[in-house]
């Protein structure tokens, strides 16, 4: 096989990422946008020993589930990956992952649940951040990153987000045109306009404009106007030469900067840096799957509790919750969400890190009903944290995540699938019977895996589990 040849081989299976993987001359060739059972032309562009990756050129004997994509820039763009399969097959393309990732990672073979659709293929995001910067002719131009790219693909709409984006995009356009306000270069770190980002909370909306200094925002505030009623306005100013979303430095230009919502019957403030999960209808059906796990008149431990949107809702199912966040602005944060729903007796937060915390709060609550629920970053769970998770004696532990890889290695710790040896990760499977399972880890059975497909039209699945005490 030879770099910038071009070949035509069948699809034989599907990655990770929904690239089709073609096994032709000898080599495992990675091609994004064909599918299983396709018979793919593609060009070779990368080769490192037997793996190689390549640009699809054209398919024949097209798989049934192929769909035309509706976005003109998919492929370009580097936001969804599976506009061309249909809705059915994005579903079992997901659940498959979770599956596969448990068997080969976890060591686990269980049979995940279907994953929970969304009620919306497309137009179900709930939020928007937008780079602005300049064509090369100096025309400015609003869009999304390209695969694996800081090269800013133009767009005048979002398939995926919601109608008003075609709205914010000529608005901003027309601003920065007739104000003669340059985009933000990131390469020579010139230019003014670095980015557009928007918020819609039950028919409301936070705009916050990013820009390299301080800018007059008052024509953008009222093309805005002319469309959007209840809105509130910012401008955050960054100077910085990294690719932080926001400074500090926030100028409120319209409105109080935040909306005041309600969810499940927690009241919350929400503002531009505030994390909400971007798709309304799937986080309801989320947050309403892991309070059902969670029994009333029981303790509940949130671990990576964030602004303690979910530690609120299980204090108030429960009764007890603790919830455990590092960050201090987040836990500022479940602070004031505690006392705006007066739950000062009933939720606890706790600023520092999961592992040094979660013991001690195990040994207070001891002779309780326990639930853990646990949403922790991408990377999972410290080693601790799971040590710590099994030696809590809690009757129910409920894992959310956003990434199958991390999630199979943590269960597989929890249920004793994996042992850890020398610091690596062995499968107890493969073992051939020499090693056992840790007694201080292999505390839990796994009752469910269910994911949920929080983000249609892309490769990311949030996969729930619910396992219980041994």
């Amino acid at each position: 096989m030879k770099k910038n040849e071009v070949y035509k081989a069948k699809v034989c299976n599907l990655g990770t990422d929904g690239e089709g993987i073609i096994n032709c001359e000898g080599a495992t060739v990675f091609v994004p946008f064909c599918l299983e059972g396709e018979t793919a032309e593609f060009r070779v562009l990368k080769i490192k020993d037997k793996i190689a990756y390549g640009k699809l050129l054209g398919v024949s004997e097209a798989a049934p589930c192929r769909v035309n994509p509706p976005c003109p820039v998919f492929g370009k763009c580097g936001g969804c990956d599976l506009q061309h399969m249909d809705y059915a097959a994005q579903l079992d393309f997901k659940r498959q992952s979770v599956i596969n990732a448990l068997k080969k990672i976890g060591g686990i073979d269980f049979a995940a649940d279907e994953c929970v659709p969304c009620a919306k293929q497309y137009r179900y995001r709930n939020k928007l951040a937008l780079p602005i910067g300049e064509d090369e002719n100096g025309k400015i131009v609003l869009g999304f990153y390209g695969r694996h790219s800081h090269r800013i693909v133009p767009v005048e709409d979002c398939a995926i987000q919601s109608e008003w984006v075609k709205t914010l995009i000529g608005a901003v356009k027309k601003y920065a045109e007739t104000q003669h306000i340059s985009g933000y270069n990131e390469q020579t770190q010139k230019g003014v306009l670095r980015r557009i980002v928007a918020r819609e909370i039950k028919g409301r909306f936070i705009f916050a404009l990013v820009a390299a200094k301080t800018v007059n925002a008052d024509f953008l505030i009222a093309e805005l106007e002319k469309s959007f009623k209840d809105f509130t306005f910012l401008i955050n100013v960054n100077s910085s030469p990294n690719n932080a979303l926001f400074s500090k430095e926030w100028h409120i230009c319209r409105g109080e900067g935040f909306f005041e919502a309600e969810e499940n019957g927690v009241k919350y403030k929400a503002g531009a840096n505030t994390f909400l999960q971007v798709n309304d209808d799937v986080r309801a059906k989320l947050y309403g799957r892991i309070l059902e796990e969670a029994g009333e008149n029981s303790v509940a431990l949130d671990l990576y509790s964030g602004g303690g949107m979910l530690t609120a809702m299980l204090a108030k199912k429960c009764g007890r919750a603790y919830g455990i966040e590092i960050v201090e602005e987040a836990s500022r944060c479940a602070d004031a969400l505690k006392e705006a729903n007066g739950l000062q007796d009933n939720m606890i937060n706790i600023c520092g890190a999961v592992e040094d915390n979660i013991e001690k709060i195990c040994n207070q609550t001891r002779g309780a009903q326990r639930i853990i629920v646990c949403d922790p970053p991408r990377k999972g769970m410290e080693r601790s944290v799971v040590r710590a998770i099994a030696r809590s004696g809690a009757e129910k532990v409920v894992l959310v995540s956003c990434n199958p890889a991390t999630l199979a290695r943590d269960l597989g710790l929890l249920t004793g699938a994996l042992v850890e040896e020398d610091g690596k990760l062995i499968k107890i499977s493969q073992s051939g019977g020499a090693r056992q399972p840790d007694a201080l880890v292999a505390q839990y059975n796994i009752d469910c895996v269910t994911p949920f497909d929080m983000f249609p039209q892309t490769k990311h699945v949030e996969t729930l589990v619910v396992l219980s005490k041994k």
